[in-house]
């Protein structure tokens, strides 16, 4: 049995039905637009449609923002899927392979962050007892300023 294509409008969703399946609200769709999240098409009454795809162009930003990923980085993740097609499995994976890096810095990093927040920073502050055993006389300050225990090892 031979499946018949879709017409072309059941392959598009307009603003609102994008809005509805995905959960975010047309005022922000529209913004994403603006910065070059997604894309559109316009019909002749200037009407916008989305492919489907864009619903999981759209998750993928909402996902990235909950990880606090500004919007150039979003942008850059998004920009490494082909244009002008749905993208595949492969491509997803390919794109994702960066991103998963870059996550798994985050990742670390917050461990880092979770497992010393009890204990010293190493920003050679010596405002704590355990200063003065973690960082006798102050030797951290030559590895620079800030908290230089909680940099990448």
């Amino acid at each position: 049995m031979t499946e018949l294509p879709l017409p072309a409008q059941a392959k598009e969703l307009t603003i609102g039905e994008l809005s509805r399946r995905s959960g975010v609200p047309s005022s922000t769709l529209r913004y994403y637009e603006r910065q070059k999240l997604i894309s559109s098409t316009r019909t002749v009454g200037n009407q916008r449609r989305y492919t489907r795809d864009t619903l999981r162009r759209v998750a993928f930003i909402r996902a990235s923002q909950q990880v606090g990923a500004p919007l150039e980085k979003i942008r850059f993740y998004l920009s490494l899927l082909p244009a002008g097609r749905t993208p595949t499995q492969e491509d997803w994976a390919r794109a994702s392979f960066c991103y998963h890096q870059e996550l798994q810095k985050q990742i670390d990093y917050l461990e880092r962050l979770r497992d010393r927040l009890a204990s010293c920073f190493g920003c050679g502050c010596l405002s704590v007892d355990a200063c003065a055993l973690l960082n006798p006389g102050d030797r951290l300050a030559e590895e620079g300023p800030g908290a230089v225990r909680m940099r990448e090892p």
